[in-house]
């Protein structure tokens, strides 16, 4: 009790806490009740928080409810049901969709009533994404709180609708840096770290603390949390994972706990046979770790045979009620669906010991998954960027493309374009990716040059927002894209022929583009802009705002090091620039407009991270208005605040 103390006390200074009042404390955390007048302190009433504290008797991770009196009433109501985790796993190969199975669990079970949060698990050392190549790993989505995450938590937030913390992605990296904090400030009082059990306790700390936090809008903690361990069962990175879902499961009791295994059943083109042996051999490699799946995903081409099924059911140790098959279908909004066809809401339900009689409410996903099937037009986007070798590097931007030309009744048709095939020194070198280049940027309704870093390409990126902006094609310059368009700007119209971003030329004696003065230049990870950040409109009038329903401000979530230089704001608006959005200082400039122009935006926050189902970003909708000769009819609608 008198450690629980000395912690309120910490709590009190800390947090600025008035006369905290202890409900709860033991082992696993506290439960503090405070004035109804510090709500600024609790949002929306519950506010929960993830700290370490320096003390070794209670646990390392420490979770807490900080409930006010006007939301005191279910803490009198008894103890609070116990958390179930469903736990995706991979076996056989990468990359069998594992993220959207996940995903599509969640949405079933939202559907089914209940309240679901996500967690990411990635193996590799890296302590978050930031810092990785989107050639090796895909696209870096970025959080509200600033967090550089893996791509699989992009799809959580679009198919779940929720608004996820960096806490949510763990990795490797994440917790050795955690423990080995701690072992400097000898919390561990001379004991040898080890990996079972100070790694497994901090991965198992770290799961349940993050389990509670409430990503929905909604108070107090979720119902559910889908796990997915990123790799393979057997990679040698995700041992001390393994073992500690292992002991999570045993702690929390087999009425808490679902193991979902994803796997392969692939067919062999000469026998024409599905088959099995692959998933069997995965199933024994999970088995000999100590997991044991409820349920097995099997990821197909076609459909599951009878035969193929029994035959699992009798190898694998699982009903075969339990043997879900997700076969390639035409989109992914599709999974949900077909998990929900399959019940294997009934089969989660049932192991989690949970009696829900609502039937899944999927009438939208079923809407949206045929409406998408259904489209016959389409529109030309062509997407010029440093990474078009690998599409899951501007996936974000793909999914906010599908949800504005769904809006739209369109099929997106994304015409990929390497910025350097736009390069005079293509024509040289590769003269038929040079020509094909060309053309297909001629045929494409619209222009989008999205985000990236280093100067490959930059030249290209140029030539397409010149062609763009002199050819009245309608131009979303993301991050990097708007910051080209500055730098087109002022060489074309500005006659700054050497006009440049210090990114790619440090000596240039017209720096248009330059480094942020509170960036680091010795670290790179967590050192950019990032999160959500607000941008206020500066013209009620311009495109930009009527998009976002003439919101004086729009809240977007920004990842960059780098700024329109303001010192040459006054000559780019001058000649015509302007620059409509700003952020609350007035000094850093967020949002461009070309006004004799049909659309021509640039941004310097990424609006496609906050792109839902449903619920296009205004700025991609907009394009694509533009791109179908749509757009004015729709502003007129929001002219005069309609």
């Amino acid at each position: 009790m008198a450690t629980i103390r000395r912690h309120i006390g910490y709590l009190k200074t800390t947090y600025s806490l008035p006369r905290p009042r202890l409900l709860y404390g033991n082992r696993t955390g506290l439960r503090l009740a405070v004035p109804s007048s510090s709500h600024q302190l609790v949002a929306s009433g519950v506010f929960c928080v993830r700290q370490t504290f320096p003390s070794q008797s209670l646990t390392q991770t420490l979770r807490l409810r900080l409930q006010a009196h006007s939301h005191t009433k279910a803490d009198t109501q008894g103890k609070r049901a116990e958390m179930k985790y469903v736990l995706v796993t991979g076996g056989v190969v990468s990359g069998l969709g594992k993220g959207v199975t996940a995903s599509s669990v969640g949405v079933v079970l939202k559907a089914c009533g209940l309240r679901v949060t996500s967690i990411k698990i990635d193996p590799y050392l890296n302590t978050d994404a930031g810092t990785m190549s989107p050639f090796e790993h895909g696209e870096v989505f970025v959080l509200d709180d600033g967090g550089e995450v893996d791509l699989d938590l992009g799809n959580y937030e679009r198919f779940l609708d929720l608004t996820l913390t960096r806490d949510n992605n763990i990795t490797t990296g994440k917790i050795y840096q955690s423990v080995l904090e701690k072992e400097r400030r000898g919390d561990y009082l001379g004991k040898t770290v080890q990996v079972v059990p100070h790694i497994t306790d901090a991965i198992k700390n770290w799961i349940e603390a993050v389990a509670v936090i409430p990503v929905d809008g909604k108070e107090g903690p979720a119902d559910v949390c889908v796990i997915e361990l990123g790799g393979t069962v057997g990679d040698i990175e995700s041992m001390p994972f393994i073992e500690a879902l292992r002991q999570l499961s045993f702690s929390v009791g087999q009425d808490n706990f679902c193991l979902i295994h994803v796997s392969l059943i692939p067919v062999l083109g000469v026998v024409g046979e599905q088959k099995t042996k692959p998933t069997q051999h995965s199933v024994r490699e999970l088995r000999a770790l100590g997991l044991t799946p409820h349920l097995l995903a099997c990821r197909s081409a076609q459909p599951l045979l009878g035969s193929t099924k029994e035959k699992l059911s009798q190898f694998c140790h699982v009903p075969a009620g339990n043997i879900l098959n997700i076969h390639d279908v035409p989109n992914i909004w599709h999974v949900p669906l077909l998990l929900r066809n399959q019940n294997a809401h009934l089969s989660i339900l049932k192991q989690l010991n949970l009696d829900l009689a609502i039937p899944p409410a999927l009438e939208d996903w079923t809407r949206m998954a045929e409406t998408f099937d259904n489209l016959t037009k389409s529109v030309r986007i062509a997407l010029v960027g440093k990474y078009v070798g690998l599409s899951d590097s501007y996936l974000s931007v793909v999914k906010a493309l599908l949800h504005a030309c769904i809006a739209c009744s369109l099929k997106p048709s994304i015409d990929w374009i390497a910025a350097s095939d736009l390069e005079e020194d293509s024509a040289k070198l590769t003269p038929e990716a040079h020509t094909a280049a060309w053309e297909t940027l001629r045929n494409a309704a619209c222009v989008l040059v999205p985000g990236g870093f280093g100067d490959r390409g930059v030249r290209g990126m140029i030539l397409a927002a010149k062609y763009a902006r002199e050819n009245n094609v309608p131009y979303l310059g993301i991050c990097l894209g708007m910051q080209i368009s500055v730098i087109e700007f002022a060489r074309s119209v500005l006659n700054l022929e050497s006009a440049n971003s210090t990114e790619f030329d440090g000596q240039t004696p017209n720096p248009v583009v330059i480094f942020m003065p509170e960036g680091s230049r010795t670290h790179m990870g967590s050192t950019m802009r990032l999160g959500s950040r607000r941008t206020l409109f500066q013209m009620p009038d311009c495109i930009t705002s009527k998009l976002y329903h003439n919101s004086e401000y729009v809240d977007e979530r920004h990842r960059h090091r780098y700024e329109v230089n303001p010192e040459v704001i006054g000559n780019l608006e001058e000649a015509g620039l302007k620059f409509v959005g700003k952020d609350d200082s007035g000094k850093r400039m967020e949002i461009l407009e070309l006004p004799d122009h049909p659309f021509y935006v640039g941004v310097q926050f990424h609006p496609e991270f906050k792109s839902r189902p449903g619920r296009p970003s205004a700025l991609f909708l907009g394009l694509i208005l533009a791109a179908t000769g749509q757009l004015e009819a729709y502003l007129a609608r929001y002219q005069n605040g309609s």
